[in-house]
């Protein structure tokens, strides 16, 4: 496997983790009566600080996740994984393992400069396959 492919394997595992991380909170705060039902209605208690900040990262890296994988399977599809496409794969995965505790304790401006470094990362994957 390549390391653009290992490193979209960890990403996706770190997404199961980050969906219990929320989850387990998630269903202590609002329980499991109205997690489980269809949320046709909002919950009669909001989540706490902490939980909603687990649920955005989460969020986040659904979002990231998606051009990520984009990236990796034009890197692999086209042949063109290097020590960049790999140092890069490796940058987003270590920027979205620090993104959570970022976001889960507030840290600014550090938090908006981790999910950059993700970003950006994803972003010279793409270019690195059109050159």
């Amino acid at each position: 496997m390549t390391p653009e492919l290992t490193a979209l394997t960890f990403a996706a595992l770190l997404q199961v983790v980050q969906f219990a991380t929320f989850a387990i909170p998630a269903n202590r705060e609002l329980g499991v009566g109205y997690t489980s039902s269809a949320r046709d209605r909002p919950p009669s208690r909001a989540l706490s600080d902490r939980t909603a900040r687990l649920q955005r990262a989460m969020n986040n890296h659904f979002e990231g996740l998606i051009l990520f994988s984009i990236a990796v399977l034009v890197i692999t599809f086209s042949d063109q994984g290097s020590l960049v496409t790999a140092a890069c794969a490796a940058a987003y995965l270590v920027a979205r393992v620090l993104y959570i505790p970022a976001y889960y304790f507030g840290w600014r401006p550090w938090r908006s400069l981790i999910w950059f470094v993700g970003f950006g990362a994803t972003v010279l994957m793409l270019l690195a396959a059109l050159v």
